[in-house]
C-alpha cells in the first residue's frame, strides 16, 4: 500500500486531493498548519500532522512523523492579487516564502528518502497564470513560475534516482476558498490611480463562468503520482484545459510555451 503526502489539506485542493486518495485505499498523510481531525473521514490509513512550509523545524518533523512515503505532493499556496505599486515587499516576501521557498523546503526534506530508494514522484502545483500573462498577479504569478522553472530543471537531476516530477496546473478555482484565503494581502494592493483599470479587469474576471473544480486538481494529481508515462505538465480544470490549448497553437517561433508532447490537458 502506497503512501502520499500532500500539503495544504485545511481546504479546496489539497483536501479534496486526500479525499480522492484515501478512496482509492492508499495511505494519506494530510498536513496543515493548523490540524483538524473532522475535515476527513476517519481511518486506519489517514494521518493528520502540523505543517507550516515556511518553518523548518515543522517541516523536519512532519517529515519525520510521517515516515517512508512514496508521492509528496506539494499543494500549499497563498493567494495574491493588486497591482505591484500598491504591494509591499513584505507582501511579496510572505507570498514566495509559501509558494515558491515553501515547495522547495518540502522537497528537499523528502529527496534523501526518494534517493536512497531510487523511487518517488514529486507533484508541485502551481497555476494556469504561468500559461499566460495576466494584470494584477504579477506576484502571485512570478512566485508560480519560479516553481514551474524549479520542478523542470530539478527532474533532471532526479532522473538517475528514477524520481519523477510532475506538474499540475489548474484554473481559476471558484468553488474553494482562494480568494477568501488572498482578502487579507488584498486590502492595499489597488492604488486609487489603478482603480478604473481593476475594476475592468473584475469584471471581466466575473464574465467568464468556466473554472476549475477541486476533483479536477484532484484526478490530475492522481494521474501524476501514478502514470509514469504521463507529461510533465498537466492542465486541469476546463478553464485551464481551454488556455493550455490556446497555447499549443501559439507560433513554433515562441518557446514560451510547452510543446504539445510536453503537457497534456485533462478535463
Amino acid at each position: 500500500m502506497k503512501t502520499v503526502l500532500i500539503t495544504g489539506c485545511s481546504s479546496g485542493f489539497g483536501l479534496e486531493t486526500a479525499r480522492y486518495f484515501l478512496d482509492r485505499d492508499w495511505k494519506v498523510v494530510a498536513t496543515m498548519r493548523s490540524p483538524r481531525e473532522d475535515l476527513l473521514p476517519r481511518s486506519e490509513r489517514l494521518r493528520v500532522l502540523a505543517l507550516d512550509v515556511t518553518n523548518p523545524d515543522s517541516i523536519r518533523q512532519a517529515v519525520e512523523a510521517a515516515g517512508p512515503i512514496d508521492v509528496l505532493v506539494n499543494n500549499a499556496g497563498i493567494g495574491m492579487l493588486g497591482a505591484l505599486e500598491g504591494t509591499s515587499m513584505e507582501t511579496a516576501r510572505e507570498v514566495f516564502e509559501t509558494n515558491t521557498l515553501g515547495t522547495i523546503a518540502v522537497t528537499q526534506a523528502v529527496l534523501p528518502q526518494f534517493r536512497q530508494r531510487k523511487a518517488g514522484v514529486i507533484v508541485n502545483v502551481t497555476s494556469s497564470v504561468t500559461l499566460k500573462p495576466l494584470p494584477l498577479l504579477s506576484v502571485y504569478t512570478a512566485s508560480k513560475a519560479a516553481v514551474t522553472a524549479f520542478t523542470e530543471s530539478l527532474a533532471l537531476e532526479l532522473q538517475q534516482f528514477n524520481v519523477r516530477m510532475r506538474l499540475v496546473i489548474p484554473g481559476r478555482a471558484s468553488e474553494t476558498r482562494f480568494v477568501e484565503n488572498a482578502q487579507p494581502r488584498m486590502q492595499s494592493g489597488i492604488p486609487e490611480a489603478y482603480a478604473e483599470f481593476a475594476q475592468s479587469v473584475f469584471a471581466r474576471m466575473g464574465q467568464s463562468s468556466a473554472g476549475t473544480r477541486a476533483l479536477d486538481l484532484a484526478a490530475a494529481v492522481w494521474r501524476a503520482a501514478n502514470d509514469p508515462s504521463c507529461p510533465v505538465r498537466i492542465a486541469a480544470g476546463a478553464d485551464a484545459v481551454a488556455l493550455a490549448e490556446s497555447c499549443l497553437t501559439q507560433s513554433p517561433t515562441s518557446n514560451r510555451f510547452a510543446a504539445p508532447s510536453a503537457l497534456e490537458t485533462v478535463a
